[in-house]
């Protein structure tokens, strides 16, 4: 995947918080979620809303066995988090300056790894903002109001929001309450290195772009109307695979001008595709539960879906382009 090397980069749409101090108590003063009872190794992906907010897939490796812990109030939750991951913070505090500086075109973009993420983002809201949200909003809402921007924090560790304090270990995830997504930039070692997944350009796309499809589902209302946590067919099975099919189709769009600017992308090959597709098979629940874990796969359990769901609705949003075509919950047939 390549930037158009003259492409103007945004790097307002991020606040870059590495190397700051998070503080606060994560899980109730255990160094991880399990409240201190399991030491966490690595943790992943991606992002779902429950209450004020949950976390997708964590990961836990302890001494030899890894188990699966879904973190936040939704149904599933096998690691308790004390105190709703301890005490909310306030808003980030910007510090994006040195980023600003260094990410400003697309040439930016192709020799270094934090501008290519900067592009990234550009190009996802971009897309939401020309005109793919007014889309979807039309058919779920019956109105088309303006996409709202949000930015990312870049963190290192530990990071307060305020849906709560949270390391690195929670993986990206998306924050409701405040609006903003949050990635601590390491997960893409882990997503190769732990999960052995291709990676790539657009892989590292395709994990900003599943937290903005839940940012999507946030504005229109999809998340409040969850209920069921947990289960093959659950609601949150249901809204882990809409965000993955979002993402497909923003990769769709991700080489056209959008939002009044010209396209920052100028080049998705098979490969690229191929590497995303990749990293969300890997993330499936089965694969999680059956290859990762070593146990049982407990499709009662599930909260994201299987490997070809993921497969199936991130390909189906690269195919058709549509957002109206990602309505999971009113499909017998999710894959």
């Amino acid at each position: 995947m390549r930037y158009d090397d003259d492409a103007q980069l945004d790097a307002s749409e991020v606040t870059d918080q590495r190397g700051r101090s998070g503080g606060g108590s994560f899980g109730g003063g255990g160094g991880g979620p399990a409240g201190g009872l399991l030491p966490m190794l690595v943790s992943l992906l991606f992002r779902g809303r429950s209450g004020k907010v949950s976390w997708v897939v964590v990961v836990v490796v302890v001494v030899g066995f890894l188990a699966v812990s879904f973190l936040g109030g939704g149904a599933g939750t096998s690691v308790p988090v004390a105190g709703g991951f301890g005490e909310p913070g306030g808003p980030p505090v910007a510090g994006t300056s040195e980023l600003a500086s260094e990410c400003r075109t697309g040439a930016d973009a192709n020799t270094n790894p934090d501008c290519a993420i900067v592009a990234d983002i550009n190009s996802i809201q971009a897309y939401w903002a020309g005109g793919g949200y007014a889309r979807v909003a039309r058919v779920t809402r019956g109105a088309a109001p303006t996409y709202q921007r949000v930015d990312t924090v870049f963190f290192s560790d530990r990071v307060n929001t305020r849906c709560g304090s949270a390391d690195s270990s929670a993986g990206p995830f998306y924050c409701p309450a405040d609006d903003l997504v949050y990635i601590d930039l390491t997960f893409y070692d882990q997503l190769r290195q732990q999960f052995g997944a291709q990676g790539g350009g657009l892989t590292n796309a395709y994990v900003l772009a599943h937290e903005y499809g839940h940012h999507v589902q946030d504005l229109l209302g999809t998340e409040a109307a969850v209920r069921t946590r947990q289960g093959a067919t659950s609601d949150a099975v249901r809204l882990e695979l809409q965000a993955d099919c979002y993402a497909g189709v923003w990769m769709n769009h991700a080489t056209a001008p959008a939002d009044g600017r010209p396209a920052l992308i100028t080049d998705v090959t098979q490969a690229d595709l191929d590497g995303a597709i990749d990293a969300a098979q890997r993330i499936g629940d089965d694969y999680i539960q059956g290859r990762l874990g070593g146990g049982t796969v407990d499709p009662d359990s599930f909260t994201h879906g299987t490997s070809a769901q993921r497969k199936k609705w991130l390909t189906t949003g690269y195919a058709t382009g549509d957002p109206t075509r990602c309505d999971t919950f009113r499909t017998d047939d999710l894959g």
